[in-house]
């Protein structure tokens, strides 16, 4: 059973023969279909059913020779709204099976952004039709939650608010121009950083670092996909799974700058969410290239 089956409001599941149910619902009873011959006599289906607002399960395997569908995988999806980023992105086939990554780089992060890709039909379908190139997309980032909790905002005042936006403004440029080989960005992104280490440090046996640092995006574990964030919520809504009436939160959160839209169970939700408190936790990053 997928552990991310929650965090859309299936936790109720006990055993496969109750997934297996909902994949058969999600077969027979499917919202969005995308079947694409991506090798010879090869036909890659991706099937998808809604079960909330931007929520639900994606099923995908292959039709055999008698024309029947053969499933190889699943993975519940959160779609996220707007666009996220818009960079070089590269897309690479999982190893085991016929799933893909994709991968760029932000700026506004600092470390590659890896994400698993929810429209592998469409890109396939592009691909097959020689639309598909490296390049620059717009993508729209989205992610799953098994459990998070809700931390207060850092008290700000117009004036530090003001400064923040301008200093993100410039760190911002000086990396663009440090991966252009610009030697004296480099420099003062050394000295930038060796100036908030020792802010941290002087900082740091008197305050709680949740005081200190009111937002972090950073790779978590073993998986390539799995972030764990501290963002703050520009939007909230509490919306119902259609089959198990459970509630789901889906939040809008602005890290480092990056707006991502994050699904979680109201179960797993440690605190009250509200515009301008901070979500914390582990999400499982997916997203979709606009091609």
């Amino acid at each position: 059973m997928h552990s991310y089956l929650k965090s859309i409001g299936f936790s109720g599941i006990n055993g496969k023969k109750e997934v297996d149910r909902i994949l058969s619902d999600v077969i027979l009873h499917y919202d969005e279909k995308t079947v694409v011959e991506d090798r010879k006599k090869h036909l890659f289906a991706e099937i998808s059913k809604t079960y909330g607002c931007d929520f639900g399960i994606t099923v995908c395997g292959e039709y055999d020779e008698n024309n029947e569908f053969q499933m190889e995988y699943y993975f519940p999806y959160f779609r996220g709204t707007g666009i996220t980023t818009q960079e070089d992105v590269v897309i690479e086939k999982h190893a085991g099976k016929e799933s893909y990554a994709g991968a760029c780089d932000d700026v506004r992060i600092g470390v590659t952004i890896i994400f698993y890709l929810q429209n592998a039909g469409e890109y396939l379908t592009e691909r097959s039709h020689g639309n598909y190139s490296r390049g620059s997309y717009a993508i729209t980032l989205a992610a799953l939650a098994k459990e998070g909790k809700i931390l207060l905002p850092v008290t700000k005042d117009e004036k530090q608010e003001k400064e923040d936006k301008e200093n993100t403004i410039n760190r911002n440029r000086m990396i663009a121009a440090a991966r252009n080989g610009d030697e004296d960005a480099m420099e003062n992104l050394t000295m930038e950083d060796i100036d908030i280490y020792s802010m941290i440090s002087g900082r740091i046996p008197n305050e709680d670092v949740y005081s200190i640092v009111d937002t972090y995006f950073m790779p978590y574990g073993m998986e390539c996909d799995l972030y764990n964030v501290m963002g703050e919520i520009l939007d909230c809504s509490r919306v119902r799974n259609v089959m198990t009436n459970e509630e789901v939160y889906e939040l809008r959160i602005s890290c480092n700058d990056l707006e991502i839209d994050v699904c979680i169970n109201t179960n797993d939700l440690m605190g009250e969410p509200e515009v301008g408190r901070r979500f914390k936790g582990v999400i499982w990053l997916q997203g979709s290239i606009h091609f």
